[in-house]
Parts: structure tokens; C-alpha cells; sequence
């Protein structure tokens, strides 16, 4: 394994700790501030859309600087986000220091996805991106419940001052370890663009939004409902956050190593299977070794899509894949911030805590949709290749040959006349 990846995990760990850390706190930061638990549930929210705006506005900003020092100043704009949410007086500053903090988070992952891509064989790049991914799913078991322990004992506070700390961290190894690659030559960010127009990449993108969307939506409200509904004390909640983060290491991996030899076959299985388990979380939710079993799965299978989603977006935008997947981890945040904010208004409409779960469910199963339509784009166009040209057009020489004899290709009459007419002999 290249010790670029790592230096790129450690990023992620620390970018994967600040993302989910405050879905343990929301109850402490809610009742510091006088609000409400789905009000505090903006900061999840206007993280979320802070990636989606600050994935395609910093890698555009980033295409005229080499990527090693592109991730350098992403990972220092990642510290300055958490420092002013350690220190903010009222629930709006903290909402922009979040949101500063998120302007790292879609280019970091996005260019890291294409660095990560770059420094091993084709065949192993799915492999590669898990495992800079693999940094935010471990940050999910140590990183989220070691911060959460840490703002339920000495307040929230400390665990951002801490994220900022992991920052640094991040910055140095991104520093030490990756090594200098310029940015590719003859890419022009209008080409960046243009494969936006691709039927596959948005249709990966839009997979990205619900599926992942799907997560986010039990998962934002987690620490309430299995308070309030399953009956576990706060302390709980840590080791819960614990189980889904290995979940979400468990999966990673599994997504990684099939998606670089059966990825939509992965897609649809890992899709299908959280869909419903998200559907009978409405049930498990009532019973604490049921409800901790399926934390586990939804963690698992959530981030089972994560490899072949990002994988299939750099297929499907070769040539141009940087700003494409920046903007497919926007989609990952769009789908958390849409889920968080429908979550919020079914339980702000006086439903139980476990409603979060259906609009889960509903949001996969829309994405296993979208799947099985590009799958079916694909097997069209390879139907499409095989066929080729069906009839001979009479008096070609390109056309394709019959069984048994050979292609005759123009060449072949061409030198024939040069050596008719060199040699009389042959006439």
C-alpha cells in the first residue's frame, strides 16, 4: 500500500470525525443554546450543503494548482471551520463554522478519490479509494465515539477543539506522505464539465443523493430515538456510535474489493439490502439487542455503496474525473442534508422518532431504481457494440469478412497496383 493513502485516511479521519460527531452531541449542543433537537439538526443540514456548494467551487478554484497543495489548503481551511464551531456563542456562528468546515470536505475526498486512483494499477483503484475511505469509516469508531464521550463529559466544545487538533494532523501527513503531482496537463475545466452531460454519471450522482440520503436519515436522529424509543441511557449512545462505525469499516471494504470485479451487481445488492433494513429499523428500534443489530447493518451496507458509486462516476468521466468526483461527494452531503431535513419534518409533524426510518427506506429504494435503470443502459450499449455493422455494403473493401475468409482492407489493393505497375513481368 502506497503511504500516500494513508497520509490521505488520516485526512479523512479527521474530516469523517467533525461530519458525524454531532449527531451524538445534538441533544448537549441543543440544550446549550435553547433549541430545539431538529433545529440543532441544521448544523448535520448546513454541513451537509456546505460540501455540496464548496465541491464544485473548490476544486474549480483548484484546477490551476497541483493537488498536493490543493489538499494542503483544504485541510487548513478544515481546522479555521472547527475552531469557530469550538468557540461560537450562538447556534448561527457555530452554523458557519460548519459550513466553513464542509468547503474542505467535497474537494478533499474528491481530488484524494482521483490521487488515490493515480497511485495504483487500473485494476485496483476501487481498492484504493476504500481505503482512503477507510479513514472516515474507522473516524465512525473511534474518532465519533471518542468525541462524543468526550462533549457528554467535558462538554461539546472540546470535542470540536480536538477535531481541530485531528486537522493539523491531517495537514501534516497530507504534507509528509503524498508525494508532488502536478495537475494533469490538456484538462481544461470546461472539459471538467462537459462530462456532466453523461446519462450515467447523473444518474450515479442522483444514486449517490437517495441512497446515501437513505443513511442519514435514521442515522441523524439516532442518539433520541434510542434514548426516547429503545430505552438506552445517554452513555449508550457512544457504544452504538461504535457499532455503526465498524459496520461502516466492514462495509467499506467489502464494497471496495467486489466493486473492482462486480460493481453493479454490488450496487444493487448493497442498495437493495439497505432499503429494507431501513424499513424494519421502524420495528427493531423497539427492542435494544434488535435495534444495536441493525445500527450494525445500516452502517455496513450504507457505506457498501460508497467504493462502486465513486468508482462508477470516475468510469463514467474518464478523462476528466476530478471535478466529477468532487461533485459526486456533494451528492453524498446533498443526500445526508436532504434526509436530515425530511426526517426532521416528519418528526417535527408530531411522528415518533422512528418515522426517520421510512423516509430512509423510501429514499434507497428510489436509488435501487435509478440502479437498476443503469444497469439496463449498460447492457443496452454492450448489446449495441456487439452487434455492430449487420450488413455488407456491396463493392466495400471494409467490409467485415465472412466466416472462414479475411477482412481485405484497402491497403491490400493498394499495393498490389504499386507493384503492377513497377513490374511488367507481372502483368
Amino acid at each position: 500500500m502506497p503511504l500516500a493513502l494513508l497520509a490521505l485516511a488520516i485526512g479523512a479521519f479527521g474530516i469523517g470525525t467533525t461530519e458525524f460527531v454531532v449527531v451524538g452531541l445534538l441533544p448537549q449542543i441543543a440544550g446549550d443554546y435553547g433549541v430545539s433537537v431538529p433545529t440543532a439538526g441544521l448544523l448535520v443540514t448546513g454541513y451537509a450543503l456546505g460540501v455540496v456548494a464548496g465541491a464544485p467551487l473548490m476544486t474549480v478554484l483548484g484546477t490551476k494548482i497541483p493537488r498536493k497543495r490543493m489538499l494542503l489548503l483544504l485541510m487548513g481551511l478544515f481546522v479555521v471551520g472547527n475552531l469557530i464551531s469550538a468557540v461560537a456563542p450562538v447556534l448561527a456562528v457555530m452554523l458557519i463554522g460548519r459550513v466553513v468546515a464542509s468547503l474542505a470536505h467535497g474537494a478533499f475526498f474528491g481530488i484524494g478519490s482521483v490521487v488515490a486512483s493515480e497511485l495504483v494499477a487500473p485494476h485496483k483503484r476501487a481498492g484504493a479509494i476504500a481505503m482512503m475511505f477507510t479513514g472516515l469509516t474507522v473516524a465512525n469508531v473511534v474518532g465519533v465515539p471518542l468525541g462524543t464521550f468526550v462533549g457528554q463529559s467535558a462538554g461539546w466544545r472540546v470535542t470540536f477543539l480536538l477535531v481541530a487538533g485531528l486537522g493539523v494532523l491531517g495537514l501534516l501527513g497530507v504534507a509528509k506522505l503524498v508525494p508532488d503531482l502536478p495537475r494533469p496537463e490538456g484538462v481544461r475545466l470546461l472539459h471538467e464539465v462537459a462530462v456532466l452531460r453523461k446519462p450515467q454519471v447523473l444518474l450515479a450522482m442522483a444514486m449517490t443523493v437517495l441512497g446515501f440520503g437513505g443513511v442519514f436519515a435514521a442515522v441523524t436522529y439516532l442518539a433520541p430515538m434510542m434514548t426516547h424509543v429503545t430505552g438506552y441511557a445517554d452513555g449508550s449512545v457512544t457504544w452504538l456510535l461504535v457499532l455503526f462505525g465498524l459496520g461502516m469499516v466492514a462495509g467499506n471494504l467489502v464494497g471496495g474489493r467486489f466493486a473492482d470485479r462486480h460493481l453493479m451487481p454490488m450496487l444493487l445488492t448493497a442498495l437493495g439490502s439497505l432499503a429494507v433494513v431501513l424499513a424494519a429499523f421502524t420495528v427493531t428500534a423497539h427492542g435494544k439487542v434488535a435495534a444495536a443489530v441493525t445500527v450494525f447493518l445500516i452502517g455496513a451496507l450504507g457505506f457498501a455503496t460508497v467504493p462502486p458509486l465513486q468508482k462508477r462516476v470516475l468510469d463514467q468521466a474518464s478523462g476528466a474525473p476530478t471535478l466529477a468526483s468532487a461533485l459526486n461527494i456533494g451528492a453524498f452531503n446533498l443526500g445526508n442534508a436532504i434526509a436530515a431535513w425530511l426526517g426532521g419534518l416528519v418528526i417535527s409533524a408530531g411522528h415518533s422518532y422512528t418515522a426517520a426510518n421510512w423516509v430512509g427506506a423510501a429514499l434507497t429504494a428510489a436509488a435501487l431504481v435509478l440502479a437498476l435503470v443503469s444497469a439496463a443502459l449498460d447492457r443496452g450499449t454492450r448489446r449495441g457494440r456487439t452487434a455492430g455493422p449487420s450488413r455488407t455494403v456491396a463493392g466495400s473493401a471494409t467490409a467485415l469478412p465472412v466466416a472462414g475468409q479475411e477482412r481485405v482492407r484497402p491497403e491490400t489493393f493498394r499495393d498490389s497496383a504499386v507493384e503492377w505497375a513497377a513490374n511488367p513481368n507481372s502483368r
